[in-house]
């Protein structure tokens, strides 16, 4: 039961996302209250997989080495800049085309890293996979990309210490659902 609701939370993560690429016409027609519809998708689709992963039962698949918390770690901080607005006002992705989308892959690979069973296969593994055709199919609908010249690395620092502080928080949060992610 578990394993169907947490394949039908990845699912739609993809529909949600993919919508308006594959029907954009469908998307477009029906405007604002598209926005709407595609969120609350969105947010159905965190619920099932939190759900469904939470769930399930542990099936070891392999055993994470133990320094690999120390990596999963610095990939987190990366992905957490990588999502913040850093890319668009500071300097050092100005250049890159799908940060948010690169930053989620390191987010999905990050946790596969860590979980060596077949539920964080599955969850992760489904999204990594997402946020690697998703720029693809990006691409080939808008291939016309400018970078973004401006900039400054002040606002690079700044979201830098904020991706920091976020990633404390996040750490928290983990632990307060039963899982210490630092090391010690």
């Amino acid at each position: 039961m578990y394993w169907i609701i947490l394949l039908a939370g990845v699912a739609l993560w993809w529909a949600a996302h993919l919508f308006k690429r594959v029907a954009p016409a469908r998307r477009a027609a029906m405007g604002d209250a598209g926005r709407g519809a595609v969120a609350a998708a969105l947010a159905v689709s965190i619920v099932l997989m939190v759900i469904g992963y939470r769930g399930t039962e542990f099936i070891p698949v392999w055993q994470p080495p133990t320094f690999a918390v120390h990596i999963n770690n610095l990939a987190m901080l990366i992905a957490i800049y990588m999502l913040s607005p850093a890319p668009k006002r500071g300097k050092l992705l100005s250049g890159l085309r799908h940060p948010m989308l690169t930053g989620f892959g390191i987010w999905a690979a990050a946790h596969l890293l860590v979980n060596g069973d077949l539920a964080s296969i599955v969850m992760f593994g489904g999204l990594l996979v997402w946020a690697i055709v998703t720029p693809r199919i990006i691409n080939a609908a808008a291939p016309g990309w400018q970078p973004n010249t401006g900039g400054s690395l002040a606002k690079d620092a700044m979201f830098l210490a904020g991706s920091v502080v976020l990633l404390g928080v996040i750490g928290m949060v983990h632990n307060w659902l039963g899982v210490w992610p630092f090391p010690g």
